[in-house]
């Protein structure tokens, strides 16, 4: 078990900063509080066994001396006690801080790969909410632990001294009460604690994704149900919650009994020793001491279960946050721009796999795309397409193979002088926490504003402004207003223009598009691309008919390549999927009406 302190506390120092000596100095303040603590009930029993004594006026002297007294030990053992608790609390907010800092800044290092697999309500749990716990440990339980090692000794100490009958007959109820919450806190309770950490990071990561599909829900007049991941991830809590605390009930109950029963013991050992023929007074005043000091062993037997307790839990969440942060940063091998002078983007036989997967979901694929060229990427899902581009902008780096663009591999290539020359509108933007018109500028050093109105109006998206209140200062998220998917897409597509990089990637940049739309903002994709080196994945086939080069990718391999024209030629599949996709667009909802309704 003291190993285990020793290595919990030890993941803490690193994020202390200049204040490690806080802690080392809240320990000793809280001995100091905790010998104090036990001073008022020496003098109690020294008043009551006076008093009973009956030695006339100097025994009252002498009682009200030892009142005095122990009231004057009482406060300066809170005050001891709140300067521990200042001490620990000024360690725990640099630990807190510093977990923070140290995770967002590695956070901000990762690929970009790191946020399509760790959901936002992940990170958020794990990092900024994960942090809260140990500072809470360290803040308020980690005081405690002088008081759960020092007052014991001088509690045992003294039940030997004053009388040790009474208080080998208190020990009782206290060792059975012991031994009652080592059961309490066995392997059981660390296994809950994984399970509790990862049943709340579903649940957060869940419900972010719930709040986000909200527009959906209630555009199709869905209920709740229709998020069953969020749904059935509440009801696992709930099971897992419900089912350990019900492992508590009969321990718990026994445990309670057990510390409330010192009188239980305590009458029969003073009733004996009476029948002895010792004192009454001495007896009955060491039987009130015993009675007095009985709820403070069942105090420490708690503070010692809530300690190890939270320093599992403050444990959990410093090595979650750890695991997290493993995921291996994207190095990059210079600082300084290269330059770039023919904007191509190649790729050479390329193979990637996902972390943890045994299959490639890129395999040996080779093909290029010449300055100012179009290449559409075509296939069902899981096929490698999405792979295919966000590999063209580093979200990770290939198994084998390179990736050029201009001839250079993107890995000899700076991260600024990466981003500067590669846009991307994905499927499932994202937006920040900030004004819409943040949104648009953000990764532009400077933009005019007769730029900005040309980007807006070239994607589409005036109209979402102009029903705005506050035009292009809305803030979006919780502080102001949430966009649709497809409004989301259009402010994206706004941001990619006023970019202009010579590299664009389009990944399904009309999925959330309304038919209505979608003519408007396939415009807007045209004079996006118009003159870049184009990437451009749909599964809408009218979308991509005109590229340079269209790409089948099945398997993680190219299946067919070729101008749209003469794919149809070959009739392979491309060709089937073309004739699928006409038939899907053809198709129409038809109706009979009957005398019992629509049928």
């Amino acid at each position: 078990m003291e190993k285990e302190k020793k290595s919990t506390l030890k993941k803490f120092y690193p994020y202390m900063g200049k204040r490690k000596f806080l802690i080392p100095l809240s320990l000793l303040v809280s001995v100091i509080s905790a010998v104090l603590q036990i001073v008022p009930f020496i003098l109690v029993w020294c008043v009551v066994r006076t008093i009973l004594l009956d030695q006339g006026n100097e025994a009252l002297r002498d009682a009200k001396f030892y009142a005095m007294s122990g009231f004057i030990a009482a406060v300066a053992a809170i005050l001891t006690y709140f300067l521990a608790l200042m001490l620990s609390h000024l360690a725990a907010f640099r630990v807190e801080i510093g977990l923070q800092k140290v995770g967002m800044k590695k956070i901000m290092s990762k690929p970009l790969g790191f946020f399509d697999q760790n959901s936002t309500g992940k990170m958020r749990k794990t990092v900024s909410e994960g942090a809260a716990i140990p500072h809470a440990f360290l803040a308020h339980q980690l005081p405690d632990l002088a008081g759960t090692i020092i007052s014991p000794i001088i509690l045992i100490i003294l039940l030997a001294v004053v009388d040790w009958r009474m208080g080998t007959a208190l020990l009782i109820p206290v060792i059975l009460g012991f031994i009652t919450m080592k059961f309490m806190t066995s392997s059981e309770g660390k296994d809950f604690e994984m399970k509790y950490f990862d049943s709340l990071e579903e649940m957060s990561a869940e419900s972010v994704e719930y709040v986000r599909g909200i527009p959906v829900v209630k555009t199709f007049g869905q209920t709740v149900y229709s998020f069953k991941r969020f749904y059935n991830s509440i009801i696992r809590y709930k099971e897992m919650v419900y089912a350990y605390t019900c492992l508590w009930k009969r321990p718990m109950s026994v445990y309670s009994v057990l510390m409330q029963s010192a009188a239980f013991f305590l009458v029969p050992a003073a009733v004996i020793i009476i029948g002895r023929g010792e004192n009454l007074a001495v007896v009955l005043s060491d039987f009130i001491f015993y009675l007095l000091i009985s709820p403070v062993f069942g105090t420490i037997i708690m503070k010692s279960m809530y300690f190890q307790r939270y320093m599992g839990m403050a444990g959990q969440a410093v090595d979650r946050i750890e695991t997290l942060l493993e995921y291996p940063d994207m190095e990059y091998e210079r600082e300084d721009d290269m330059g770039i002078d023919n904007i191509s983007l190649e790729f050479k036989d390329v193979v990637f796999s996902y972390p943890g997967s045994e299959n490639n979901a890129v395999d040996g694929i080779s093909f290029k795309i010449n300055e100012g060229e179009t290449v559409a990427l075509v296939g069902v899902s899981g096929s490698g397409k999405t792979t295919i581009a966000r590999l063209a902008a580093r979200f990770w780096d290939v198994k084998s193979g390179e990736v050029l663009l201009g001839g250079i591999n993107i890995k000899k290539l700076s991260k600024r002088e990466l981003m500067d020359n590669i846009s991307f509108v994905f499927q499932n933007t994202r937006l920040f926490k900030g004004t819409i018109k943040e949104n648009i500028m953000f990764g532009s050093d400077s933009v005019s504003e007769n730029d900005l109105e040309n980007a807006i109006e070239t994607a589409q998206a005036k109209d979402i402004i102009a029903h705005l209140e506050n035009g292009l200062n809305t803030v979006i998220g919780s502080k102001g207003t949430y966009l649709s998917g497809g409004e989301q897409q259009r402010i994206a597509l706004a941001r990619a223009i006023v970019k202009n990089s010579p590299v664009v990637l389009l990944d399904e940049a009309t999925a959330f598009t309304d038919p209505e739309n979608e003519h408007l903002i396939q415009k807007a994709l045209k004079e996006l691309s118009r003159g870049k080196t184009t990437l451009i994945i749909a599964h809408r086939l009218t979308t991509v008919q005109d590229a340079d080069k269209i790409l089948v990718i099945n398997k993680g391999k190219i299946a067919e390549a070729g101008r749209h024209e003469d794919l149809l030629n070959k009739g392979g599949m491309y060709k089937k999927m073309w004739d699928e996709y006409q038939r899907s667009i053809q198709w129409k909802l038809s109706s009979r009406y009957s005398k019992k309704g629509v049928v």
